[in-house]
Formats: C-alpha cells, structure tokens, sequence
C-alpha cells in the first residue's frame, strides 16, 4: 500500500486524537484508561535506569530515556483520551490481562533499543524474543532469565531490569487502583483479579486507601532490605538496592550472573531469606503488624502452616543434603534453606557460586529435587508478591478432600469445608477446584507443547511449572547456574513468557480477558 493512501488515515487519527484530548468526546473504556496510568507508570523505572547508566558507563542512557519517553507519551495519551466506564465483570478481566500484555510489550523497547541482547550467536528474531522473555519475566515477578553476558548490559539497564520486577511483585493495576478512587467497587474487582491470591483484602472502606496502604507496606519493607544488605560487608550500595528490589517482590532478579551466590556471605543469604520470607506472607498481615496487630501473623491459619511447609521442607531437604549427597551438615544447612525459601516463595534467587557448588541444586539428589517441584507447584501465602497455587488453596482443596470422603459415610451430614474456624463458602471451594483442575490441564498442555517444540523432557516439565508457579530457575540445563536460551529454543520461551504471565495473574484474566471484546462484538452485530 502506498504512503498516500496511509495519509489521510494518519491524519484522521490525528485529527481524533486531538480532539479527544480537548475534551470534545472522550472514550470510556475502563481497559484504556487502566492500561494508560499503568503504561505511564512503567517510565518511571526507566528514567531511574537512565539516570544510573548516565553515572557510570552511559552505554544505555539513550535507550532507556527513548524508551521512558515513549511509554510516558503512550501511557499518558491513553489515560487522557479515555474516562473509565462501568465495570463489569467482563470488563475486569479485560483491563487486567491487557494491561498485562501491554505492559510487557512496552517494558521490552529498551532492551531492543539498548541491545542488551545483541551478542554473538543470537540472531535477530533471537533477539526479539530474548527481549520479550525477559520484560515478562520481570513484570511476572518471575526470574526466569534469558541473558546469556551479565557484563554486556550497563548498570542502568540492570537497574530497571530490577525495577520491572519490583513494579510486578505489588502489580500494575494496583498502582492504577491507588489513582482511581472514582472506580468504587470495580476497584476492589480489579485489585482482586490482578492479586496474586485467592481474593482482594479490604483493609479500608475505599479501594484506592486500600492500594496505598499495601504499597506503603511494600516500599517500607523495601528499604528495610536494601539498608540491612548495605549494612552488611560485601554487597555495594548498588547491589544492596538492587537486590532489595526484587526480594520483597519475591521476583529473583539479580544483576550477576551467580545470583546471590556472587557474595559468597552467610549474613546476605540470612538477610534475603527473611526478606524473602517477608514477600511471601500476606500483605493484609503486615499491614495489621504494622498497625500495632502483633498477634495478626498467629492468629491467621494459612501464615501457621506456611511457616511449617517452609520448616518441614528446609528439614528434609538438610536430611537428604547430608546423609544421601554426603555433603557436610553446614553446607547442607547453608544450601538447604536459601533455596527452599527461594523456591517457597517463588523468588528463584540461586546460591550457588557456580555450577557443580553445594547450592546448584539442579544437581541434588532426585528426593530433594521432587521437594523443590511440591514447594514451586504450592508457592506462598495468598495476597502476598509470590505465586504458585498458595497455602490457602491447598488447605481449603485437602478440607474438601477429607469431607468427601466422610460424606461418603455420611451423605446427609452438614458437613462444611473450614480454614480454621471459619466455614468457607461452597461457591468458593468450586471456583478453587476449578481453578485446580485448570492449572493441572495447563501444565499438562505445557510440558506436551515444550517437548514437541524439541525442548529436553525434564526441562519441560521443571519449566512449565516453574513459569506458572513465577518461581524462575529450573530443573536440568534450566537450572539456577544456566540460562533459558540454553535451555529453550526460541517458540519454547515464547511459550514460557506466556506461562509466566497467566500465571502471574492467577490464570483466570489472561484466559479470559478476550470474553470482553467478543462480546462487545457480539452486542453490536445483533
């Protein structure tokens, strides 16, 4: 088609665009307007990755402020020409996955911009790909990565690799909830479809107090990380912020290639684990903590029994460290712990200094690699940054379980599914069957795609459910010491880049984010 016919098109939308902007008509779309604060908000990461490259080797600057210039202009077009509509059920959905989508879309320019991955041996359309991976990676909180140099990306670009991470961990649409008040109730929809747990907590009468409120939390544990690592001998200023950044989102993103194992430090390991720890309970809980609940943390049953899974599975891990692996009790100790809690709460940071080492758990034995695959399949607490199935579903799925089958002796006794001492409602216990059932069938279709994508069959597996729970390492020539672009050919992390961020969204909005188009189109053509 000629530039002339494209003409007179661009105009009309320009034309549009102008007068949208003036408030002649705007559009109401709640999707577009979410999707505008959340694109907007994204080039606030890459301005800060600018201004960090500008003081040390100024090799990104360019890219990233092109990039953050864009994504503001995008992000803030969209939020000044559309004016959000009725929030429907269909609609909520739509505004999360999209967002989602988009979001890791534009999150992925300053890669392509910068060149990060432009090295030897990946082609172009490797490139395009490598760049997406990553940028869902991020934003899914997951930290799966496909860089191959750790040393060919500036401190800049590391940094907002770091930061996309951070914005994931809290999530997007939270961000645009906390700016939206006038959504009312549809907010408290949206906070609920994009957390990572099985409903919202409202803390306050209003949906956007309650996204602050989660945020403030987040941000003080935050820089109550980076400060306990910058105090710490060994990490830098830099790696202390960096690393802060993406263990209360529980993401696992770090900008050395040996992970946290670049220390070597037992103090930096005990100081994430907590921070980890941390990132995996309940935001409600730290709030209430913070607020003067101290007893909020006991009183909750999913928090009792995420913290015995974390110790019962550090134990037994230990047990088959040290008396089938034969390495000796501290190492065990050491190796056993960190990356139990890093694959509990689904953050993937690695300890190892180096393949073959005590924490390259890719290489334990096989009892202790099937704990790893339980822990990254449950995941953490609901409402927290980690992902996974959560405690929560787990306990209310074994309730239901057990009273099946004392129905079977009893048909007619009443008989109702607890989490605790409070009964939950039935609608629910089959919204988390369903949701069960549908994350059973997706691992399934994931590892049968991968491995007739010609992706080794332990690495399937390990990686389908790795990218859906957002654990991030693997299993295999996935494992903590390696990188997924040796692990999978190009449509295999196409695949995993859309695994990570279903399941960063808890399944439901990406699958069905499509039911609101469809039926608009439906409503207009009858």
């Amino acid at each position: 088609m000629s530039n002339a016919i494209f003409l007179p098109i661009r105009k009309t939308a320009i034309r549009q665009a102008t007068e949208l902007s003036f408030g002649r008509a705007k559009i109401e779309s709640t999707t577009l307007h979410v999707m505008g604060i959340a694109v907007a908000a994204i080039s606030l990461g890459m301005f800060v990755g600018a201004l960090v490259e500008w003081g040390s080797t100024n090799r990104d600057t360019a890219a990233l402020l092109i990039s953050g210039t864009i994504a503001l202009g995008a992000g803030s077009l969209l939020w000044w020409i559309t004016v959000p509509g009725t929030v429907r059920a269909r609609d909520v959905f739509s505004a999360v996955g999209w967002t989602w989508l988009v979001v890791t879309l534009v999150g992925a320019i300053p890669y392509l911009l910068g060149g990060t991955f432009d090295v030897p041996g990946i082609d172009r359309s490797g490139q395009f790909v490598n760049a997406i991976f990553e940028s869902a990676s991020g934003y899914s909180a997951t930290g799966s990565t496909s860089l191959t140099d750790f040393e060919h990306p500036g401190r800049g670009m590391m940094m907002h690799r770091q930061i996309t991470q951070w914005y994931g961990g809290m999530g997007m649409v939270v961000i645009a909830v906390a700016v939206l008040p006038f959504l009312g109730v549809g907010g408290m929809d949206l906070m609920s479809a994009e957390a990572p747990g099985p409903s919202g907590d409202r803390l306050t009468p209003r949906v956007s107090e309650t996204a602050k409120r989660l945020w403030f939390t987040y941000v003080l544990f935050t820089i109550g990380v980076s400060v306990t690592l910058i105090a710490i001998p060994g990490p830098s200023v830099y790696d202390a912020i960096a690393h802060g950044l993406t263990t209360i989102a529980t993401g696992g993103f770090s900008p050395h290639a040996d992970s946290i194992g670049t220390f070597d430090s037992g103090a930096v390991e005990l100081a994430i684990i907590v921070g980890m720890v941390l990132g995996g309970t309940n935001f409600a809980l730290h709030w209430r903590a913070v607020t003067g609940d101290r007893l909020a943390y006991w009183r909750d049953p999913e928090f009792r029994t995420y913290l015995k899974l974390l110790i019962g599975a550090s134990v037994l891990v230990i047990a088959l460290l040290w008396l089938d692996a034969g390495l000796a009790i501290t190492e065990a100790i050491r190796a056993g712990v960190f990356n139990v809690v890093a694959i509990a709460t689904s953050t993937g940071y690695g300890s190892a200094q180096g393949a073959g080492s005590s924490g390259d758990f890719a290489l334990w034995v096989p009892a202790a690699q099937l704990v790893l695959l339980f822990l990254m399949v449950v995941g953490s607490s609901s409402g927290s940054t980690a992902g996974g199935l959560k405690v929560m579903r787990l306990q209310i799925l074994l309730a239901h379980s057990i009273r099946s089958v004392r129905r079977s002796q009893q048909p007619h006794a009443v008989m109702p599914v607890k989490h605790g001492t409070t009964a939950v409602n039935d609608n629910i216990v089959s919204r988390m069957t369903g949701f069960f059932l549908l994350y059973l069938l997706l691992v399934l279709a994931g590892i049968v795609v991968l491995a007739a994508l010609g992706n080794g069959f332990l690495e399937s597996i390990s990686g389908t459910i790795g990218a859906l729970g957002n654990t991030g390492p693997a299993l295999g020539r996935a494992g903590p010491t390696a990188n997924f672009t040796e692990a999978f050919n190009e449509p295999g992390r196409l695949v995993l880049s859309l695994y990570m961020l279903i399941g960063r969204l808890e399944i439901f909005p990406i699958l069905l984010m499509f039911a609101a188009p469809l039926r608009t189109m439906r409503d207009r053509l009858s």
